[in-house]
C-alpha cells in the first residue's frame, strides 16, 4: 500500500504522465520558483518577528531607538486651522 490506498506503481505512472505532459525543464522551473517563493515567505516572516519588539514598545508608549541608535521623543498635537484675516 502507498499513500491513501494508491500503490507505488500508480504513483510512478502518474509521475510519468506529468513528465510527458509538462517536460522536465518546465517542472524544474516550477520547482525553483516554488523554492524561491518559500524562501521569500520565510524571510518576510523572520523580518516581521524582528520588528515585533519595536512595535510592542511603541504600543506601550516607550522610547524606541531609531536606526542610528538615538532616541526620539515626541508628542502629537492637533493643529487648528489658522484664522483668516479679511
Amino acid at each position: 500500500m502507498g499513500l491513501g490506498g494508491i500503490s507505488v506503481w500508480q504513483l510512478l505512472i502518474i509521475l510519468l504522465i506529468v513528465v510527458m505532459l509538462f517536460g522536465t525543464k518546465r517542472l524544474k522551473n516550477l520547482g525553483s520558483d516554488l523554492g524561491d517563493a518559500i524562501k521569500g515567505f520565510r524571510k518576510s516572516v523572520n523580518a516581521a518577528d524582528e520588528d515585533k519588539p519595536a512595535e510592542e514598545a511603541k504600543a506601550q508608549n516607550q522610547q524606541v531607538p531609531n536606526q542610528q541608535g538615538t532616541v526620539i521623543n515626541g508628542e502629537a498635537r492637533k493643529v487648528e486651522d489658522p484664522v483668516k484675516k479679511d
